[in-house]
């Protein structure tokens, strides 16, 4: 009986994927509703003579070649559970042959200095080994499926990202990259087990697992104090893995050209690949406080090249202060699964005080070992040339992270806003309040309740949100009147947040209907050329490119999405916003620090409208 109670008690208790089977596909919303929405999100990019001439060109569009597209994308989506899925994963992330790790990457600092862990010289290591070792915990729950299942309400989400955080990797091709994925719940089978450590232009690798059990945190600190004993007693390595920021047909070359040098350099980046993930030992000590994150977050993401390799899904690097970052390929997963299993670490680190408090016991492990690769004269000048352009790009990154630490969640809440939107809103403000002119902007949705889903747009530039943004500027302007146009504005935004949600947006659609298109071989429709297209921000024209990580301690950045544009992300608390803004200083018209100041000029704003309108 003993027997038969705990088998009850086992299939009582969810398993992470096992949901997957019986999610919805992803719909396709229909051709009307999306192209009416087109049109309203295009209004404020326009005057009256381009909006009727764009009316035209959609309803021609509708009536014509966009009805043919539609009845193609129908059919493609009777044959797969995810018709946007592929393609998404190609159009927006593998085909791209810019620098990815530079232009969509994504990474966001540690929050642990606002509790454990202050910055302290001499603490990296000690520090590194208790938070690989919550991310091994974490890899743990993942293969045995006891991650829990994330829900929106009572709506399962799906979970299919999770299982690429770990020993996934993209691997550079001449025309398109693909995605390598090797990790396996044990009902699936072996996993890889082993970890990279990037240090001193350096590459080790060793084993997370030995006689079948977990390493501990002593052990860890045993490996990697030997990595780095090595490392700072002898020459620096070549610093391979700075070729991963490389433009993505040169890497791919450079890569083919190192299995050629030596077919042993493929079994080598083979384990890198495969790898866990990989922790990267800088020796940089960037200045963090809970108000200012933003050295931090910036050496996270575009710091040491040769301490990151930028193709893995997920790099854990450790700075000489003990401060750290997260570093990411965009590709396999969006940033809300990452920050989920950076939030168990934190709450576990939290809980034991940021100390190891088991057995201070070291088995008899093998030493970590070294991956040689062998190069020549034309990979290490590559490699010189690599950093040098890096370096060159990077430094023209503006970027600012600080937190607005007057009111946060708790306060918009009680005034019965939506965080999120009270966000966004002030960002249309400051945003036209710094240029004089309406913002297009993306944020980011996302469609996890159906099979595989990632993302929709949400465009926050509405009509309504301009009308309030004028009023705001407008001295003549009532209070009551700015108030009413605020709550239309905010209704707005949240019916679209939740349209998104439920695969009613239509960028993905568009989107979809442009693929078919050029799958037919078809020319381009007229809607895609118009220049209300690329005015609202059509074909990844947006200027301000956004994206909420939640309501965590979490806060991540992104570059912009165009040159004269800004990346924002923000997240919420319950007593402060911390955002981050980024922008490049060769574009004379954009700039971080001030956006970002007016931002938080424009929450004060926001809120004193409230308060002011209900005396």
């Amino acid at each position: 009986i003993c027997n038969m109670e705990k088998q009850v008690l086992e299939s009582s208790e969810e398993r992470t994927f096992q949901y997957q089977d019986s999610l919805p596909s992803l719909p396709v919303p229909p051709l009307d509703e999306s192209l009416s929405k087109y049109l309203d999100a295009v209004k404020p990019f326009l005057n009256q003579e381009e909006y009727q001439r764009t009316e035209d060109i959609v309803q021609k569009f509708e009536n014509g070649i966009g009805k043919e597209l539609h009845q193609k994308l129908l059919e493609r989506a009777k044959m797969r559970r995810n018709w946007l899925e592929d393609w998404w994963l190609n159009v927006a992330y593998l085909d791209l042959r810019i620098s990815t790790q530079i232009h969509c990457n994504m990474g966001g600092p540690g929050p642990y200095i606002e509790h454990c862990w202050p910055p302290k010289e001499g603490t990296q290591i000690d520090r590194a080994c208790v938070n690989i070792w919550h991310t091994l915990k974490y890899w743990d729950l993942l293969r045995t499926e006891k991650v829990a299942i994330e829900r929106s309400g009572n709506t399962v989400l799906d979970m299919n990202q999770f299982r690429m955080l770990f020993c996934t990797c993209k691997i550079p091709g001449l025309t398109r990259d693909s995605l390598g994925s090797y990790f396996k719940t044990e009902a699936e089978g072996e996993c890889p087990s082993h970890l990279i450590v990037l240090c001193r232009g350096r590459v080790f690798a060793f084993d997370a697992m030995h006689e079948g059990s977990m390493l501990t945190p002593p052990e860890i600190f045993r490996q990697l104090t030997y990595i780095q004993k090595r490392c700072y007693s002898e020459p620096d390595g070549p610093g391979l893995a700075a070729l991963t920021s490389n433009e993505r047909t040169k890497w791919a070359e450079l890569r083919e050209y190192l299995i050629h040098l030596d077919p042993k350099n493929l079994t080598l980046l083979e384990k890198i690949q495969r790898s866990l993930f990989v922790v990267g030992l800088d020796d940089s000590s960037p200045h963090a406080t809970p108000e200012d994150y933003t050295e931090l977050t910036r050496l996270g993401l575009t710091g040491d090249p040769t301490a990151r390799w930028g193709d893995k899904s997920y790099n854990s690097i450790f700075f000489s202060n003990g401060t750290c970052s997260a570093f990411c390929d965009h590709s396999p997963f969006d940033a809300m699964a990452l920050i989920t299993m950076l939030s168990y670490a934190e709450k576990k680190i939290i809980e034991n005080e940021g100390r190891w408090k088991g057995s201070d016991n070291v088995r008899n492990i093998p030493w970590p070992e070294e991956l040689v690769f062998t190069v020549d004269t034309k990979i290490m000048n590559e490699i010189g040339c690599t950093k040098e352009l890096y370096y060159k790009k990077v430094s023209d990154l503006q970027l600012v992270s600080y937190a607005f630490t007057s009111f946060g969640k708790a306060l918009i809440r009680k005034r019965k806003l939506h965080p999120d939107t009270f966000v966004q809103l002030a960002l249309q403000l400051a945003y036209y309040k710094c240029h004089g002119r309406p913002g297009c902007c993306y944020e980011t949705a996302m469609t996890r309740r159906f099979y595989h889903g990632r993302t929709e747009t949400i465009r926050p530039c509405t009509v309504e949100a301009v009308e309030w943004c004028k009023s705001m500027l407008d001295p003549s302007e009532s209070n009551y009147q700015r108030l009413q146009l605020m709550h239309k504005a905010f209704a707005k935004h949240n019916k679209m947040r939740k349209e998104c949600e439920n695969g009613k947006g239509f960028d993905r659609h568009l989107l979809g209907l442009l693929l078919i298109a050029q799958e037919q071989g078809l020319p381009v429709p007229e809607l895609y050329g118009d220049k209300a297209f690329t005015a609202s921000g059509g074909g990844g024209n947006f200027v301000l490119s956004t994206s909420l990580t939640g309501y965590t301690r979490f806060s991540g950045a992104a570059l912009p999405m165009v040159q004269h544009g800004y990346g924002f992300f923000y997240s919420i608390r319950d007593d402060r916003i911390i955002t981050s803004c980024s922008s490049w200083k060769s574009c004379p018209e954009t700039d971080a620090e001030v956006l970002c100041r007016t931002l938080f000029q424009c929450f004060h704003d926001v809120l004193q409208l409230i308060i002011t309108a209900q005396l």
